[in-house]
């Protein structure tokens, strides 16, 4: 058995039934480990029972600040920008419902993001204990709007926090999400992927014999979501996949293509994954909080809705838990109104193509914040994206607001 050292021993000290495992470290770390930690349910009423939640920590000295990564869904171990940058400890959060960090019983009525950002406040009190130097939140996409949420009901948690492509939806169905695809880039590239919509849908026998023949030789399970829906539910996700991830028009096949090509490129750009009986099971919790509480998108059908065979009036509420009270609270704009007023020393980061960034949020005047929206950037956009001279921006806000020098990473 492995000697415990002395960062476990403190951490076993200060972090009440914390099961500690080592990882290996990399990077700028000197140690790293995989922490499950028991939280409450509801932490105003620990008689609902208690959950495992897991956090990665990466120990580079505790004279250096603290980066907590705020995750929307299952962690992993690796390295976020602002913690090579700031030559900082880096503190992972795992969302609940996630990961390992999935209670025994699914009881939906716990997996609120109020509930989530109060784990968020129990670690920041208990690691803070060991690690005394300034704090900074980041995350990315829902991630992302955890940081914002997180700032908005515990402000003094953190000195300051960078959000990247997070959304603040307002709908079930936002319709800001809508009018950035018909907008966004030129009409001849927006035409053009309409009309490997109508193209695709027009071959529907064949392109779901082909889906479900990619099933069966990558031993993928449909019987949710079945192989018709998950071909024609690909092809209205289209258009949002390809924005967010910044595809590019000339890929797009022409309208004499081959079915392959046209499989391959569906594929690529959505992923029939997606609508597999495992990955519906994993984001269904994300699901639940989108149509309740922090909102989504729809689906534009105009232009193929004769072409729909399996899914008539499609809808993102099929990802959702079944019955369960999925009614919607726009969560959201309290959060909006608060940043507009009080939402000091935060980063936003988006990507001028990326969907998502139709439900981006726009500092007001009245606040100390930065938005930095990349040109033609996806949903991957990052502070190292930008020019050194837009780096430069976000660091020296940064510098400003913690008092101390940042390390770009150009």
């Amino acid at each position: 058995m492995q000697a415990q050292t002395v960062l476990q021993k403190l951490i076993q000290k200060k972090v009440p039934s914390a099961t500690v495992k080592k990882l290996k470290a990399k990077d700028h770390f000197k140690e790293s480990y995989e922490i499950m930690i028991k939280q409450p349910l509801d932490h105003k009423n620990p008689a609902a029972g208690y959950f495992e939640q897991r956090v990665f920590l990466h120990h580079a000295d505790r004279k250096r600040p603290m980066l907590m990564v705020t995750e929307g869904y299952g962690a992993g171990s690796s390295t976020y920008e602002l913690a090579t940058a700031m030559n900082a400890n880096q503190l992972t959060v795992e969302y609940r419902y996630y990961g390992k960090s999935k209670p025994v019983d699914h009881d939906w009525k716990y997996l609120k993001n109020d509930h989530a950002m109060d784990d968020l406040h129990r670690l920041r009190k208990l690691f803070g204990k060991i690690y005394k130097k300034k704090w900074v939140a980041t995350g990315i996409s829902k991630g992302g709007t955890t940081t914002l949420t997180y700032k908005y009901r515990y402000p003094k948690d953190v000195k300051a926090s960078v959000a990247y492509v997070a959304p603040l939806a307002l709908a079930q169905d936002d319709k800001r999400l809508d009018e950035h695809i018909l907008t966004v880039g030129t009409k001849e590239c927006r035409d053009k992927l309409s009309s490997f919509q109508i193209e695709a849908l027009k071959r529907r026998d064949d392109m779901v014999k082909m889906v479900e023949d990619w099933a069966v030789a990558e031993k993928k399970a449909f019987d949710f979501v079945g192989y018709g829906r998950t071909f024609e539910y690909a092809v209205l996700e289209y258009t949002f996949s390809f924005w967010q991830w910044g595809a590019d028009c000339a890929t797009v096949p022409a309208l004499d293509a081959s079915n392959k090509e046209y499989f391959d490129h569906l594929n690529k750009v959505v992923g029939f994954d997606f609508y597999s009986d495992a990955t519906c099971d994993y984001f269904r919790p994300s699901f639940y909080q989108f149509v309740t509480e922090l909102g989504y998108y729809g689906f534009i059908t105009d232009h193929v809705q004769n072409l729909l065979v399996d899914e008539k009036k499609p809808s993102n509420l099929l990802f959702a838990p079944q019955n369960t009270d999925l009614s919607f609270s726009k969560y959201c704009q309290p959060v909006i109104n608060w940043l507009d007023n009080k939402g000091d020393k935060i980063i936003y980061i988006y990507g001028a193509i990326d969907t998502w960034t139709a439900a981006g949020y726009h500092p007001s005047e009245s606040v100390d914040a930065l938005r930095m929206d990349l040109k033609d950037g996806p949903h991957t956009t990052r502070i190292a994206s930008f020019s050194k001279e837009d780096q430069n921006k976000v660091y020296s806000k940064l510098n400003k607001w913690l008092k101390m020098e940042l390390k770009p990473l150009y």
